[in-house]
């Protein structure tokens, strides 16, 4: 107990901002359900909580004084799997084209609060999960890490956007998507916006993490240089 109330001490500005995201997200979308008398935007709440799933398991293992390096790589496969969920956010504004036309800029705002919330607790996460992988793997080359963490997240979004998957059919249904991936990846001429999509939204999260690291340092006390 001590030691959680010490990580939320030390991470107490960061905890402060991630709340004040997700506060305007919420407070958008309920002025966006009075005014248009439509709960269709309520699915962002559930949303952006599995895009909280991630940061959590990283404030989780950072309580672990003695973490093993069996547990880490137990830890980091179900964070890797939760991940896309975060910045998968993104990709709803593809139903900004069911939006009324005289109030669409309030959807426009509703959608990109709640990508911005998803997308910040995406690189606070992918920040502490750098931090103990450096510390535990020393011999990971932390950029080459990072880089292609993106391009799987990228992949992962059009997994769950356009094949329609989520992170709990890796347990229960592992076959068939584990044969999705297989067919994408031996046959790329047949997948092309698979590939198109991966490297696209692959290099906006890099783009993005590149800005994150440079703008903030504060955020990012230990992680290391790309």
């Amino acid at each position: 107990m001590e030691t959680i109330k010490t990580l939320i001490q030390s991470k107490f500005k960061t905890l402060s901002l991630v709340t004040v995201a997700l506060t305007f997200s919420i407070i958008t979308l309920m002025v966006r359900i009075k005014l248009n008398k439509s709960f269709f935007y309520l699915f962002l709440v559930w949303n952006v909580f599995l895009a909280t799933i991630p940061y959590a398991i990283t404030m989780y293992l950072n309580t672990k004084q003695k973490l093993s390096k069996l547990k880490l790589g137990f830890w980091f496969l179900v964070w890797l799997a939760f991940l896309p969920n975060a910045p998968y956010i993104v990709t709803d504004l593809i139903h900004l084209k069911e939006s009324n036309y005289h109030l669409m800029w309030l959807d426009i705002l509703v959608v990109l609060s709640f990508a911005m919330s998803g997308l910040f607790l995406f690189y606070l996460s992918v920040l502490d999960m750098q931090q103990l992988i450096s510390q535990k793997f020393k011999r990971i080359p932390i950029p080459f890490f990072t880089i292609t963490l993106m391009f799987l997240c990228g992949f992962g979004v059009y997994l769950g956007r356009f094949l329609r998957y989520n992170s709990w059919e890796i347990i229960s249904n592992p076959q068939v998507l584990i044969s999705d991936i297989f067919e994408i990846i031996t046959s790329p001429f047949q997948n092309v916006t698979a590939w198109l999509f991966t490297l696209g939204f692959g290099g906006f999260l890099l783009v993005g993490y590149w800005m994150v690291k440079n703008l903030t340092p504060s955020l990012l006390h230990n992680s290391e240089d790309i």
